[in-house]
């Protein structure tokens, strides 16, 4: 029988990029290890999918032994932390123990801006970066996958409140350009290379949106998809960070992307790359696209058809 593809952080919500990775590979007929922190529907759900659940913690040594012993593939992301970096180096340590042949690991494309005399103000980028440098000389055959801001992880989070209730999308990054890339094309990429990963080892890919433009462009995206009038409004970052932190989430999150918003501004997400497509033979999705996909989370809900309640903090994971 083929060695499993072990695939971390697979019990992500729906959207996340783990868990559409080992439902894209399930669906080529790939057998797929499932790591999961805990028991629960999710994991239940990818069980029921065809996949081999096993329960670990990218910081407990046994359990990743037992993770990814008898996998030569594997998948290594992790989601915003300040342990991001103790994890990294664990799980390398054992994939190295145990052979892996190929390491794809999800970094981040800031890390192209970066170098041992240039960083950024974030612990998180910083984090990544170095951990980039550890599996660099760990000499483990890894392949960096490099994407910029996610459309899920930050729009779909960030900007629905806003556009529901007032039309407007209010982020702070000035009149800088970005290029956002959805998680779905972000997952091809991956999988592709889980499913023939020997021709990229050693290499960089940086995975961007078809577009770079700056938010007025993007919120005329937003109107098309939307049918109505969506405008940009340039909020402060400082007051933005307070807001976040406000509902409460977690503070290494809030710097980072504060961070984010900062270079933003300055023109730092300004950069276009053709991977997607050249590794995956499918252009990424537009903006709108993704909009008209997610329609509902930007819509405000008939008062004729729903019954106001309370809402819940959003969370970004």
């Amino acid at each position: 029988m083929a060695k499993p593809i072990l695939i971390t952080g697979a019990a992500g919500r729906v959207g996340a990029v783990g868990r559409t990775v080992t439902e894209l590979l399930l669906k080529q007929g790939k057998a797929v290890r499932a790591m999961v922190r805990s028991e629960d529907e999710r994991a239940q759900a990818l069980r029921d999918k065809g996949a081999e659940v096993v329960v670990g913690d990218l910081l407990d040594l046994d359990s990743m032994h037992r993770v990814i012993a008898g996998c030569e593939t594997m998948y290594f992301g992790m989601s915003v932390s300040d342990t991001y970096l103790a994890a990294t180096v664990n799980t390398a340590a054992v994939a190295k123990h145990h052979g892996v042949k190929a390491f794809i690991n999800m970094s981040q494309m800031t890390l192209a801006q970066m170098s041992i005399t240039e960083t950024t103000p974030s612990p998180q980028q910083k984090q990544h970066w170095l951990a980039e440098q550890a599996l660099n000389w760990s000499g483990l055959p890894v392949v960096h996958v490099r994407p910029t801001v996610l459309l899920e992880g930050f729009f779909l989070v960030l900007t629905p409140d806003s556009v529901r209730e007032s039309d407007q999308i209010r982020l702070p990054f000035g009149e800088g350009k970005t290029s956002p890339v959805a998680v779905e094309d972000v997952a091809r990429v991956i999988a592709s290379l889980l499913a023939d990963p020997q021709p990229h080892v050693g290499k960089i890919y940086h995975l961007t949106g078809p577009q770079s433009e700056n938010m007025h462009f993007f919120a005329k995206e937003y109107s098309r998809a939307l049918g109505r009038e969506i405008t940009y409004q340039d909020i402060r970052v400082e007051a933005w960070r307070d807001g976040l932190l406000k509902r409460g989430l977690p503070v290494h999150l809030v710097n980072h992307v504060a961070t984010m918003a900062d270079l933003h501004r300055a023109g730092r997400y300004d950069r276009i790359s053709d991977d997607v497509r050249t590794l995956t033979g499918r252009k990424p999705l537009t903006v709108q696209e993704f909009v008209r996909k997610n329609v509902t989370a930007f819509t405000a809900p008939s008062r004729d058809c729903a019954t106001p309640r309370p809402k819940a903090a959003s969370k970004l994971r």
